[in-house]
């Protein structure tokens, strides 16, 4: 059982996504008007907007009340009340919540279906109250449910693009489901085909990229929808990347974009900058309660091998903490704390509040619960120390410090073909990042060579780096071969983001 590191952050795919997602209605907008229910961006409602952004959710609902009272018929309080909730929802995860406000969908969809048919803020804001819904319904485990709130989203959006061809928001928010479908992975386009969803991810970015370039109302936030994408679906360039350095020291008061920073920046493997972001993150009575925070400083210190803060920090987390995802996670970091620094009696604890705490929604409390499987079967190894180590300061960027632990060792060291693989593949990546590809290379494809033919995943990881070194060195070929070789391999954990990554690589280079 192992763990690919990088791959952490696709548990927080719906989070991030669905914080900041496609649903945001430009404040400066016309007012539509109809009889009875009409849209109107009265100034009071922008300033809700922007709290909720800012994660001021209390303030924003105050805000919306007023308005409640003074214009009833107004939808856009029917879209706003939604999309506050999602955010709670999202950050808080609190089941009892959830159950309530879920019955509150079809009395918002059927608010805003009051609106005529010759607004195209009709489909349009069914449409993003449904995709709100869907990525709460996924958070709370309902996925199937989620899942056709998705089609049902598509659909109308694809309906409003048919009506009104010129309205932007429709553009943007359907070029961003063109690059979520687009990225499915190949055993599963099967479903989307049969559903009518149509993805294709240049033809989506290129879509949101016409809002971004047109020089409108749409502008800044399809801008922030195309970073979204590229951190957790396709790739950053440098130039983005600056851009997500930029916009919390823009907006100081918005923990939502220091959230978004840091969390970027640590997918990035540079957690050095991500704690800067996380330190200055604003905080207090106004903001809602945000324990995820302390999850990520725990990571951020097991990166830097300060075992005894990274394990208050997730203690610290799971105190504060009344949601159900990440707590199996947290305790494996906590063991990971203590093994780590030879506690070895101390940690075995922990085996135990993994088995019986928090759910197993997300991949990284799966991962969790297998770990403590292999745990009880007496798998771990005091070799794979080493490899642990090696492996968190790999992802928080520390290179150095992530060689000079491997070192002193070489695959020889260790007995099971699984450890040899991954020691071969954490020397490789670790070169890869220090931008040493030529030795990288050999240490990767020896990953894959005694990988072949089995479904040990560091052989696939081995393959898709080796597929991106050779792209950045134009030799196609090769790197076609090697995406091609990472979704070969069958049945491992994080098979289906290898996968998407290495479809996404291959269709960058019109394969």
């Amino acid at each position: 059982m192992r763990w690919f590191g990088d791959d952490f952050f696709n548990g927080l795919t719906y989070n991030i996504i669905g914080y900041v997602l496609v649903g945001l209605v430009l404040m400066s907008s016309p007012s539509v008007f109809a009889e009875g229910s009409y849209v109107k961006f009265t100034p009071k409602l922008q300033k809700a907007y922007f709290e909720i952004q800012k994660l001021r959710l209390q303030t924003a609902r105050n805000l919306i009340d007023e308005e409640r009272e003074l214009n009833r018929d107004n939808v856009f309080v029917d879209y706003l009340d939604n999309y506050a909730d999602m955010h709670y929802l999202m950050i808080s995860e609190n089941r009892s919540a959830f159950k309530k406000l879920v019955d509150q969908e079809d009395s918002r969809l059927s608010a805003v279906g009051k609106l005529p048919d010759s607004s195209p803020y009709k489909k349009f804001f069914q449409a993003e109250i449904r995709l709100h819904w869907a990525f709460a319904k996924i958070k709370f485990g309902n996925e199937v449910s989620g899942a056709w709130e998705v089609i049902k989203a598509y659909r109308l959006l694809a309906d409003n693009r048919k009506t009104f061809p010129t309205f932007l928001p429709t553009q943007k928010s359907l070029g961003f489901l063109h690059v979520i479908i687009g990225s499915v992975p190949e055993n599963f386009t099967w479903v989307t085909k049969m559903l009518g969803l149509k993805g294709n991810i240049d033809q989506g970015i290129a879509e949101i990229q016409t809002v971004a370039q047109g020089n409108s109302l749409f502008e800044q936030e399809a801008q922030l929808m195309d970073l979204l994408l590229h951190a957790y679906t396709l790739k950053l360039d440098s130039s983005q990347l600056a851009r997500i350095k930029q916009l919390p020291k823009n907006n100081p008061d918005n923990l939502l974009l220091h959230f978004f920073a840091t969390t970027t920046l640590m997918k990035e493997g540079d957690s050095r900058a991500a704690a800067w972001y996380l330190h200055e993150a604003p905080f207090g009575s106004a903001y809602i309660s945000f324990p995820f925070l302390n999850y990520l400083k725990g990571e951020i210190a097991l990166q830097q091998g300060k075992y005894d803060a990274a394990f208050n920090a997730y203690s610290l987390f799971q105190r504060e903490y009344k949601g159900f995802n990440y707590i199996k996670d947290s305790n494996l970091k906590m063991f990971m704390c203590r093994w780590l620094a030879n506690r070895d009696s101390e940690a075995a604890s922990y085996i135990v509040k993994i088995r019986d705490s928090g759910s197993a929604i997300i991949e990284a409390d799966k991962l969790a619960l297998r770990f403590a499987e292999e745990y009880g079967a007496g798998k771990l190894t005091s070799q794979q120390k080493l490899l642990y180590k090696s492996r968190y300061a790999t992802d928080g960027g520390y290179l150095s410090e992530a060689l000079s632990i491997l070192s002193p060792v070489s695959e020889n060291s260790f007995t099971t073909q699984a450890d040899k693989a991954e020691y071969n593949y954490r020397k490789g990546r670790i070169l890869q990042k220090m931008k040493q590809e030529a030795d990288a290379i050999p240490y990767l494809s020896r990953a894959v060579t005694i990988t072949s033919g089995t479904s040990i995943g560091f052989g696939a990881s081995s393959a898709l780096q080796l597929g991106y070194i050779y792209a950045e060195k134009k030799q196609k070929a090769n790197a076609i071969q090697f995406f091609i070789k990472a979704m070969s391999y069958k049945k491992y954990e994080y098979k289906n983001s290898i996968d998407s990554k290495a479809r996404a690589a291959l269709t960058e280079m019109g394969q």
